[in-house]
């Protein structure tokens, strides 16, 4: 009888090891998977959370059961900091130069929107102007629980935030596929707006592939070329935003940004972002990041804090009338060709300026959105076929993406061809030499005088004044204009860096950025 009892015993730790080792097994199995794959996994463990879409008349009520559990409300906090005679950059270098401020206070700012989770360990994607600059995250759902929640990865070229709370169990909405979206599909609006509970709003899909520019107002820098980039001769100063948003007609207002927009078998497609109102509330039309884009990059904050980008390394215009009369060429769509980076996978491939890129992965170019948001679900080493027209005749090519290292090296040669005078001119201001006078008061063996400041230049936007004594630029000492302009030849990286002495014994080197 004792042997019975002993021989159950073991085979009772017996099964708890194993199913212990399983589940641990089981958990980093989980860990190595992307957010759709562990999503295929709960599913397949839950199939009683699959649901249907309604037939005949619309009927929302299912879709919107599943659905609202996992779109959590976000609050949060920030620290806003300035001065009362300027923005941030005056005040900056108003401190590094010992110049006179009038403080105040930092304040507390408290904004709120609304976040989906992915995952049932408490991932929820948001959109990055949800939390940036948070210094407090809380997220509370529908059932009344609160967490306070960390960022994991922030990309402001898409507008995308991935944050987690500790959490398990937790309800997730499951993702879909936008591709399949189609124009007039009913889509439900989920979130929390205008300080509300819990809302969903119902419409169709107005339109996909939207470009709208609200990311490119707070992104405007000098486009780094390798993206599949878009050149426009009038305007040197482009954004590196990417959008190819789904336009809906679902009701969104302020606090539903980083919420979700489902179909009506409650799948996310699309998260909510942007709405286009000359009032600041809605006024007809919404705007959501496509899921199939999401999830690469919230796939990438995963695993390496960062989005990954892969680049084809082109630059394009997208062809309209003024194109076709520009470059003479008879195509009615596409994107025409007007630079190929040196090294890059677009030149590996064949592709030449001159080319009109035509089709990605076999679908028609229509507009630079079809080839941006493509080539955004990618990442370096990645594979895209591209069609190209040349001379009449189309041909398809292979491009192997290439990463970061051939956009800077790109960039890095752009800035090189600047002249030193051209980045003197920038700067907007003159100089004298320091005579010995001024060198011995500062205690300094080499120095230029800011003789005049002008309007519209670094200079005065970052609030240098006249009487400043510059020694070095770039690392080089200065003692006239000519080396000043010397000096400025070997900016690199659109960085300009400028050591400053106001005063004996107060040394400052600041770094200007020429953008």
């Amino acid at each position: 009888m004792k042997k019975i009892g002993a021989t159950l015993l073991i085979a009772a730790v017996g099964g708890a090891i194993a199913l212990g080792g399983y589940k641990l097994f089981e958990n980093r199995q989980l860990d190595r998977m992307t957010f759709e794959e562990q999503q295929k996994v709960y599913y397949a463990s839950n199939p009683g959370a699959e649901i249907l879409s309604s037939t005949g008349n619309p009927d929302f009520t299912q879709a919107a059961a599943a659905v609202t559990p996992g779109v959590v409300h976000i609050t949060v906090t920030s620290t806003a900091k300035g001065s009362q005679r300027g923005g941030a950059p005056r005040d900056l270098f108003e401190e590094f130069f010992g110049m006179p401020q009038e403080r105040r206070q930092p304040r507390q700012s408290v904004g709120s929107g609304s976040g989906v989770i992915i995952s049932p360990d408490g991932y929820i994607v948001t959109n990055n102007h949800v939390v940036e600059d948070a210094d407090k995250i809380e997220v509370k759902l529908t059932d009344k629980r609160t967490f306070e929640a960390k960022v994991i990865g922030r990309d402001a070229n898409t507008d995308l935030a991935l944050i987690k709370v500790s959490g398990s169990n937790l309800p997730i909405v499951k993702l879909g596929d936008s591709d399949n979206v189609q124009v007039g599909e009913w889509v439900l609006a989920v979130g929390y707006p205008l300080g509300l509970e819990s809302t969903v709003t119902a419409g169709i899909v107005s339109a996909k592939g939207r470009q709208i520019g609200i990311l490119g107002e707070s992104q405007q820098q000098q486009m780094p070329r390798g993206f599949g980039n878009p050149q426009n001769q009038q305007e040197q100063m482009v954004n590196t935003a990417i959008e190819s948003f789904i336009q809906t007609d679902a009701v969104i207002n302020r606090g539903n940004s980083g919420g979700a927009l489902v179909n009506a078998r409650g799948e996310l497609v699309a998260i909510n972002s942007a709405i286009a109102s000359p009032t600041g509330v809605y006024a007809g039309y919404g705007f959501a990041i496509p899921i199939n884009l999401a999830k690469k990059v919230l796939d990438d904050f995963k695993e390496f804090g960062s989005v990954k980008r892969g680049y084809i390394g082109v630059t394009f215009t997208e062809i309209n009338e003024a194109a076709r009369k520009e470059f003479g060429i008879e195509e009615n769509y596409g994107l025409y060709v007007r630079d190929v980076v040196k090294g890059g996978g677009a030149e590996a491939a064949g592709i030449r300026s001159g080319d009109v890129l035509t089709k990605i992965e076999g679908r028609t170019i229509e507009s630079m959105s079809d080839l941006q948001e493509r080539v955004a679900r990618l990442r370096p080493n990645d594979k895209i076929k591209l069609t190209y027209k040349r001379d009449g005749k189309e041909k398809d090519v292979t491009v192997t993406l290439k990463g970061e290292e051939i956009n800077k090296a790109s960039k890095d040669s752009e800035e090189g061809s600047k002249s030193g005078a051209e980045i003197f001119n920038k700067l907007g201001a003159s100089f004298v030499p320091a005579n010995d006078a001024k060198k011995k008061e500062l205690g300094v063996n080499s120095g230029v005088v800011v003789a005049q400041v002008h309007r519209g230049g670094l200079f005065e936007y970052f609030g240098y004044e006249s009487g400043l004594v510059i020694t070095e630029i770039n690392g080089k000492p200065v003692n006239n204009v000519d080396e000043v302009e010397s000096a400025l030849g070997s900016t690199k990286r659109n960085m300009i860096s400028i050591v400053a002495v106001p005063r004996r014994g107060s040394i400052r080197e600041v770094n200007i950025p020429l953008q």
